[in-house]
């Protein structure tokens, strides 16, 4: 993901000499290409991220198109007060990029675990928060970040992660994409938890269950269309991501089905419970600790519906 987001924001400055790139002191490297071919437009502000924030609200005053970049909780939680007043306040153009978001830096401790993000930014007015699960959505965030006028934040994985389009896929933002097709329930997946998604609806079909997959990466604004078609048609929908349960994709969506009239759907979350992890592990132990594993979910599942299958039976 995030070699996809140097590769793309590259290409997007060349193209926009609006787009000025801010790093907090790191992938210096990474964005060497981009120094190359656009030289003046890269500002490395060190460990300073509330003045980097700061002065890409500046920046963006002045008619540019500033994109920031570090590790995820640096550029939220460390400058949540830059965001909200000089960012979101005055509804500037400002892009928000957090690299290695939820568990990707587990192995590094608590502080650098980034579960409290989404539930942080989606509640400031203006933003709009993106949570892309594969390369090709980093590609489509960052131009529809760019295409659009007020601040948006996204949200990456670290590396390595998986590509689950062929192509780049060409929705508004707001739009969910499915899948995989399916009857009996639906799994809505944010983010880096796709690939999950997918391995738990292969387990629930040898369980002769089969569950529908859709790729969420529009945490705010919702894809309430379909939801509201989902929770029409399937008795369970179960949302996903790597991020808390409190205030985070799931609970966007359970602020949603509260304020709709009774719906067929139950609702099931997924996700990091509220708490700080002090063990320190490879992202799959901290996930395992968590219950996002799609073992551990389908399990969750089976579990939840279990009651249903015997009562048709």
């Amino acid at each position: 993901m995030r070699n996809a987001f140097a590769d793309e924001i590259t290409k997007l400055a060349i193209a926009d000499e609006r787009v000025v790139l801010l790093s907090g002191d790191i992938g210096n490297r990474l964005f060497d290409d981009l120094k190359e071919r656009v030289p003046g437009r890269f500002f490395n502000c060190g460990v300073a991220e509330a003045n980097m924030m700061s002065l890409a609200a500046g920046l963006a005053l002045s008619g540019l198109r500033p994109v920031v970049y570090t590790i995820t909780p640096f550029v939220t939680s460390r400058c949540l007060e830059q965001i909200r007043d000089d960012v979101c306040y005055h509804d500037l153009g400002v892009t928000i990029v957090g690299t290695g978001a939820g568990l990707s830096y587990a192995t590094l401790g608590a502080t650098h675990h980034s579960c409290e993000d989404m539930g942080m930014l989606r509640l400031l007015p203006n933003m709009t928060v993106l949570a892309p699960a594969d390369p090709q959505e980093v590609r489509w965030a960052l131009r529809a970040a760019l295409a659009q006028r007020g601040p948006l934040y996204m949200r990456l994985g670290k590396k390595g992660e998986p590509k689950m389009h062929e192509k780049v896929p060409d929705v508004p933002i707001g739009c969910w994409m499915p899948m995989r097709g399916g009857a009996d329930l639906a799994l809505l997946a944010a983010g880096t938890m796709l690939p999950v998604a997918l391995e738990a609806a292969d387990r629930l079909h040898a369980q002769g269950l089969a569950a529908a997959v859709f790729s969420c990466p529009s945490v705010k604004p919702l894809d309430t269309g379909r939801l509201a078609e989902l929770a029409s048609r399937f008795p369970l929908l179960v949302t996903l991501e790597e991020h808390s349960v409190v205030g985070g994709f799931g609970a966007a969506v359970a602020e949603w089905v509260v304020d709709q009239p009774p719906q067929r759907a139950r609702l099931m979350r997924c996700g990091t419970a509220d708490r700080f992890l002090h063990a320190s592990g490879e992202q799959h132990y901290a996930r395992e600790q968590f219950g996002l594993t799609a073992e551990a979910i389908t399990d969750r599942v089976l579990a939840e519906l279990a009651p249903a299958a015997r009562a048709l039976a």
